[in-house]
C-alpha cells in the first residue's frame, strides 16, 4: 500500500520512488568489483621452448592445403593432390625405406583456410607417425 502524506485533512499518495536502498546497493556492488579487480590475473598462454634441430631433414614433404580445402602433397618439386582419406597412406608411402626423423612434413594452409582443418592434418600426419611437422608461415614486412 503507498506511503499516505497527511497535509491538512487531506489525504494524498506520495508518488515517489526511495532511492537510498538501490544506491546503497550500487555503492557495495561497487567496492566488492573495486577490491576483486585486481586480484583477477589475466589468462597467460606459457609456450613451450624447443631447441633448434641437431641436423636438417633429408627430406621435406610438405602438404598444401588450398582454400577450397583441398590437399596437395609437395615432393621433390612434384605435386600431387591427395584426398583426405588417403593422406595418411601417402605420408607413410613417401617415408617408407627412409630412418625415423630423416624427413620432415611442413604444412602450407591458406590463410582463409579453417582451424579445424589443419589441425586434422596434423592429426592424420601424428597417426601417420610423423615426428617432425612445421608449419609453413610467410614473414611479415
Amino acid at each position: 500500500m503507498p506511503a499516505m502524506a497527511h497535509r491538512g485533512g487531506r489525504r494524498r499518495t506520495m508518488n515517489e520512488i526511495n532511492m537510498v536502498p538501490f544506491i546503497d546497493v550500487m555503492l557495495v556492488l561497487l567496492i566488492i568489483f573495486m577490491v576483486t579487480a585486481p586480484l583477477i590475473a589475466p589468462s597467460m598462454i606459457d609456450l613451450p621452448s624447443v631447441g633448434k634441430a641437431a641436423k636438417a631433414p633429408d627430406q621435406v614433404i610438405q602438404v598444401q592445403i588450398r582454400k577450397d580445402e583441398g590437399i596437395d602433397v609437395k615432393v621433390d618439386e612434384k605435386s600431387m593432390s591427395v584426398p583426405m582419406a588417403d593422406l595418411d597412406s601417402t605420408i607413410k608411402q613417401l617415408q617408407a625405406g627412409r630412418p625415423a626423423g630423416s624427413s620432415a612434413v611442413v604444412i602450407a594452409a591458406d590463410k582463409n583456410v579453417k582451424y579445424e582443418l589443419v589441425v586434422n592434418v596434423m592429426d592424420k600426419l601424428q597417426r601417420a607417425g610423423v615426428q617432425r611437422v612445421g608449419l609453413s608461415v610467410q614473414v611479415a614486412k
